[in-house]
């Protein structure tokens, strides 16, 4: 199993921050480019990637009381993760992504994987300063 994780401080109150980052019409906002989430009937999801055309069967489930986001494949054990928001104070917060590959075989290149979490929390604390 190959795992990653990445934090940053973002410049709103937990629960702001959370709101944006499980607003299923908006992960394509922060996300990384490649991959478009697709809602369906929760907390089932499709997710394409542009890379291979393909569409995965994955589930998404937000624990508001818990500020929390896990995903992952649905088919086969090929990837999880999870977004966790911790509050700092009343102007700002903290934001967690964790992602866990279990096939090391078709995990992608620890690089790709490092730059695409740093950008995805660019995209998201960018996202929240302009919902504030």
């Amino acid at each position: 199993m190959t795992e990653f994780e990445r934090s940053r401080r973002m410049p709103a109150p937990a629960d702001q921050v959370f709101r944006q980052a499980c607003d299923v019409g908006k992960l394509d906002l922060w996300m990384p480019r490649e991959l478009h989430v697709h809602a369906e009937e929760p907390p089932a999801v499709t997710v394409h990637e542009d890379e291979t055309g393909q569409d995965e069967r994955a589930l998404l489930r937000a624990e508001q009381d818990q500020l929390r986001m896990e995903w992952g494949t649905r088919d086969v054990d090929r990837y999880a993760g999870w977004l966790q928001v911790a509050g700092i104070d009343d102007d700002s917060s903290d934001v967690t992504v964790h992602l866990s590959f279990f096939d090391e075989g078709h995990a992608p290149p620890a690089e790709a994987v490092e730059q695409a979490l740093n950008d995805s929390l660019e995209r998201l604390a960018e996202q929240v300063r302009q919902a504030a």
